[in-house]
């Protein structure tokens, strides 16, 4: 679930991003299978298949600090090439997660929250693997529009039979 602004600045920058399943497991899948150089996830799992096959934070770091060298540039100067949106997480617990996340209100709640995102943003819905309960995640230029459409969103959730 990496933040869109991610994926916005890679394509700015003519970069190809892949999404999977969340999980190492699935970055590392899919690296592998595309022979790809650098994947991860928002938690902060970055896997370098070159360097190893999990997510070493301490390597990661010292890449980070090796480019900030190379280009004399700041932390904040490289983090500026991307602008995080403003992201809603709400964890809905349900009894059956996916009786909860197939109730037709619940989808027409999400696709109507879709329609008004438009191209500018994002909503993803995600049962827990650990947990009885339901991810409702929005991302929206504006925050206000995220916390409005994932508080539908998640009433929905809350209330499907």
């Amino acid at each position: 679930m990496s933040n869109l602004g991610l994926h916005l600045a890679m394509r700015s920058a003519g970069v190809t991003v892949r999404t999977t399943a969340v999980g190492d497991r699935y970055v590392l899948e899919e690296l592998r299978a595309g022979d790809y150089s650098l994947g991860g996830e928002q938690s902060g799992h970055i896997v370098m298949p070159a360097l190893g096959s999990t997510g070493d934070g301490i390597v990661t770091g010292l890449r980070l600090m090796t480019r900030m060298v190379q280009t004399g540039s700041s932390l904040s100067d490289l983090a500026s090439a991307m602008r995080t949106l403003p992201q809603v997480l709400i964890n809905v617990e349900v009894v059956d997660k996916a009786t909860a996340a197939a109730a037709p209100s619940v989808r027409t709640a999400v696709e109507q929250a879709a329609a008004e995102l438009g191209d500018t943003g994002r909503i993803l819905l995600r049962p827990s693997g650990t947990e009885p309960m339901i991810r409702v995640m929005v991302e929206a230029a504006d925050e206000g529009v995220a916390q409005r459409l994932a508080a539908t969103v998640a009433d929905a959730v809350s209330t499907a039979r």
